[in-house]
């Protein structure tokens, strides 16, 4: 029986470019979509950023120019 279970939509996946805190201490990233500038410094604890590639969930930025 499926009560309550709706069709679900595919979760579409694809390699995507992120930027990865340095920091030993720190496990934040940031899409590189999302991004605040052409280099980003780390949100949490403003250390550098080094990009690096992902396999996530497809999001898009409509604020992205």
């Amino acid at each position: 029986m499926g009560f309550g279970r709706k069709n679900q939509q595919e979760i579409v996946k694809e390699e995507t470019k992120i930027w990865v805190c340095t920091s030993a201490n720190c496990n934040c990233w940031v899409r590189d979509n999302f991004k605040s500038s052409e280099v980003p410094a780390c949100p949490l604890c403003n250390n550098e950023m080094e990009p690096t590639t992902r396999v996530l969930e497809v999001i898009n930025n409509p604020n992205k120019i």
